[in-house]
């Protein structure tokens, strides 16, 4: 198992969202508040639960991580960057034409990235693939699949959760990046998942809900998968939009909006000065 060393995962959460704000800054780019609600999910896994190794990406008995969320990219390049699958200069050119750091997460030429996302829906039935064939080649491959709340607007979601409680796939852990806003509005606005928890449950899930930003809950619930033996798991983390910067908390706007100029200052100043 690898981690990142020397740093506590709260250090290398905060780490993730300078990164974020900077590179999504300079490239001008979108989704910096879908980024930062999942930097302390990102942090917890790569800080000590996945299994890994940044020099062997391919070593074949590895944890997989996708993110099905596929614009909340910038956070993973960082992740996979501080984790030494590739030199963080790289993010410096994240977004930028002809450069390998591509707007929605891509697998081609990025070592650490699983799945090359961004059409939501993809990332959890391609799991549930990952999770069946480690079970019949006997790995100790563990799958770990990210997916948004607006994501769960998708029928391809559901067909997934069939699927895996079906083939008893308790390898496959998904977890929900609960912010409640979506591209065009509050997620209760446009189709309204609730109650989200009774719907996993019903599906045949093993269901845990959690503050995704304690890192201490985070850690305990990624830690004791699976829940139950024969079910697959799934940890709905309820995040906030934009978390760690103030004036992005909760704001549809910083779904589209770029940090540029002052609002990046801002951004940066009050990352520094977090605990």
């Amino acid at each position: 198992m690898s981690k990142v060393k020397d740093i506590s995962v709260a250090e290398f959460a905060k780490r993730i969202r300078r990164h974020v704000v900077t590179m999504t800054g300079r490239a001008n780019s979108s989704h910096v508040g879908s980024c930062l609600s999942i930097a302390d999910i990102l942090a917890t896994i790569y800080g000590g639960v996945l299994r890994f190794d940044p020099h062997q990406p391919s070593w074949p008995d590895r944890d997989r991580f996708l993110l099905s969320k596929g614009h909340g990219c910038a956070a993973l390049y960082a992740t996979l960057a501080e984790c030494g699958y590739f030199p963080k200069e790289w993010l410096e050119q994240y977004y930028l034409d002809g450069t390998r750091l591509a707007g929605h997460a891509t697998h081609k030429g990025t070592p650490g990235v699983e799945l090359s996302t961004g059409s939501l829906g993809h990332g959890l039935p391609v799991a549930t693939g990952m999770a069946i064939a480690a079970k019949r080649d006997g790995r100790p491959s563990r799958i770990f699949c990210l997916i948004s709340d607006g994501e769960c607007d998708e029928g391809s979601v559901w067909e997934a959760a069939l699927f895996a409680p079906h083939h008893k796939l308790d390898n496959l852990v998904v977890l929900i990046d609960y912010n409640k806003i979506q591209s065009l509005g509050a997620v209760k606005d446009v189709i309204d998942l609730d109650p989200l928890a009774d719907k996993w449950r019903a599906f045949g899930w093993a269901v845990r809900e959690l503050d995704g930003h304690d890192l201490p809950s985070v850690e305990e619930a990624v830690t004791q998968v699976p829940y139950e033996i024969g079910r697959p798991t799934c940890i709905i983390a309820h995040t906030v939009k934009g978390k760690g910067v103030s004036f992005m908390e909760n704001k549809l706007l910083w779904h589209y909006r770029a940090p540029l100029g002052e609002d990046m200052t801002k951004a940066l100043a009050e990352l520094e000065q977090a605990k």
